[in-house]
């Protein structure tokens, strides 16, 4: 298992599982960030599926995302995901399906479950971190 800051260092596109196109809600806040510090940021969030947010079409799953990204011949390295603990094993599920190298709880975020399906299939699972911060520290 990777590191967090080995994690960081290797990705370079993130899926936001949850992202607002509220600008002061978190989700919104570490995007940009992310995208000002050279990560390709990928929304995905049913609700605002086709639209844009960040100048980034959204998608309704980690599929589409993942679908849309190989067809530029990229991949998802993080899925970084701002969903209540509950809703983590599909999105667990979806992570590994999509092949993607880490599944990412943001602070306050932790599903056991989903991180041992995830840890068995090969991913880096961070639980109860902010992305934000984590490479905010990196710098220092």
């Amino acid at each position: 298992m990777r590191s967090i800051a080995q994690i960081l260092r290797d990705s370079k596109t993130i899926a936001i599982v949850g992202l607002s196109d509220k600008p002061d809600r978190a989700s919104h806040e570490v995007g940009a960030y992310l995208q000002h510090n050279g990560y390709r940021v990928v929304p995905v969030n049913p609700s605002y599926a086709g639209k844009s947010i960040l100048g980034e079409q959204v998608y309704a799953s980690l599929q589409d995302a993942a679908d849309a990204l190989a067809a530029d011949g990229l991949r998802i390295d993080i899925v970084d995901c701002f969903r209540k603990s509950e809703d983590i094993p599909p999105i667990a599920r979806e992570a590994i399906a999509v092949r993607a190298s880490c599944l990412w709880m943001q602070l306050d975020i932790e599903n056991q479950v989903a991180a041992d399906m995830a840890r068995a299939a090969g991913l880096d699972v961070v639980m109860n971190h902010c992305v934000k911060i984590e490479h905010r520290s990196l710098a220092d």
